[in-house]
C-alpha cells in the first residue's frame, strides 16, 4: 500500500543569532505570522499533515548560541535553558543524582534520535496533554521564565497550560529557561508511564509522585497527571489528604483514589476514561509506596 507523505508548504524562514533579534521579529508581527520552534519534532510534523496552520515564517531559535544550558546551584536549584536538548537533561549527571524523577520523565520521550533534537521547553510549549515531562515539573513546582520585548516574567507552570495545544505565553514572548527549586536532599521522587511502549509511544497515563516521609507521616507530596485532563495538571485533592497524614495503606489507598478523581480524562483510540482512571490510581499507589522504599 502506497503511503503519502505531503510536503511542506511554502513559508519562509529565519535563523536569528540572538535573542534580542527574535524578540524585534515577533514584536513587529501580527499574530499567526511568525511560529517559533526549537526542535522542531512536533511543530513540522503538524505543519506537514496540516493538523496546524502553516505560519508566513518560520523562526528558528537553533541558531541562538548559550541556551541550551542545564546549570545548578545548591541554593538557587535547577535551571534549564531553552535550547537544551531532551536528551541533554536525561543524561546530565546532576539531574539523575539531584532530580531523577525528570530524568526519568526526560527518557520516557520518544526515540533517541528525537530525545537529540528536541528541547524540554518544546515539550512543555506544546501544551500537549500526554506531555512527559510535564507531570515531573509540575510535581518540582517548576517556574518559567518568558522574555519579550516587554521585559521578562515568571509563570508558575501550573499557570501555563491554558487548554490543549495552547500556553499563557502571548504572541511576542518565549520560553527563555525553566527554573526549578533546590530539593530536600530526603525528598524522592519517581515517574510512571503508561504506554504500548514505553518509549515510542504517546503516554496512556503519565503520573510523577515527589515528597518523603518522616517520622512515621508523609511530607510535601506533590502529584503530577498527564493524558488524564485537558491539561497536565496536579491532583490537589490527593495532595491535601497525605499532607501530614500517618503512613498506612489505608492512606495510601485513599489518596490513590482521590488522584483518580482528581483526573477528567477522555475516551479516545488509545483507552477509555475508566481505565485511564484506574491506571492513575495504580501509578499513585506505586509511587506513594516507592517514596517509602
Amino acid at each position: 500500500m502506497a503511503v503519502f507523505y505531503r510536503r511542506l508548504p511554502r513559508m519562509d524562514y529565519i535563523r536569528p543569532d540572538t535573542v534580542d533579534e527574535v524578540l524585534d521579529i515577533l514584536a513587529k508581527g501580527e499574530p499567526g505570522r511568525y511560529k517559533v520552534y526549537a526542535g522542531g519534532t512536533d511543530v513540522i510534523p503538524k505543519i506537514k499533515k496540516r493538523i496546524m496552520p502553516p505560519p508566513r515564517i518560520l523562526v528558528d531559535l537553533k541558531g541562538i548560541k548559550g541556551m541550551d544550558y542545564v546549570e545548578y546551584d545548591e541554593k538557587v536549584g535547577l535551571r534549564i535553558g531553552a535550547l537544551a536538548s531532551v536528551r541533554s537533561v536525561a543524561e546530565s549527571t546532576v539531574i539523575k543524582e539531584k532530580y531523577p524523577v525528570l530524568s526519568q520523565a526526560a527518557r520516557s520521550i520518544a526515540s533517541i534520535q528525537i530525545r537529540n533534537r528536541a528541547t524540554i521547553a518544546g515539550n512543555l510549549c506544546n501544551a500537549v496533554p500526554s506531555a512527559d515531562s510535564a507531570p515531573a515539573l509540575l510535581a518540582m513546582d517548576a517556574e518559567l521564565r518568558c522574555i519579550s520585548k516587554r521585559g521578562e516574567r515568571a509563570i508558575r507552570i501550573d499557570e501555563f497550560f491554558k487548554a490543549p495545544g495552547r500556553t499563557a505565553l502571548e504572541p511576542d514572548e518565549i520560553l527563555q529557561e525553566i527554573c526549578i527549586p533546590a530539593m530536600n536532599e530526603k525528598t524522592k521522587g519517581i515517574y510512571g508511564k503508561l504506554s504500548p511502549r514505553s518509549r515510542m509511544d504517546l503516554a496512556v497515563v503519565g503520573v510523577a509522585v515527589l515528597g518523603r516521609s518522616e517520622d512515621g507521616f508523609f511530607k510535601d507530596i506533590r502529584i503530577g497527571l498527564g493524558a488524564v485532563a485537558p491539561k497536565p495538571i496536579r491532583a490537589l485533592k490527593a495532595e491535601e489528604l497525605l499532607a501530614g497524614s500517618n503512613i498506612c495503606d489505608e492512606t495510601i489507598n485513599d489518596a490513590s483514589m482521590a488522584a483518580a478523581l482528581d483526573a477528567k480524562p477522555i475516551d479516545d483510540h488509545r483507552a477509555s476514561a475508566e481505565y485511564r482512571r484506574m491506571m492513575v490510581e495504580v501509578l499513585v499507589r506505586r509511587g506513594l509506596k516507592y517514596i517509602l522504599d
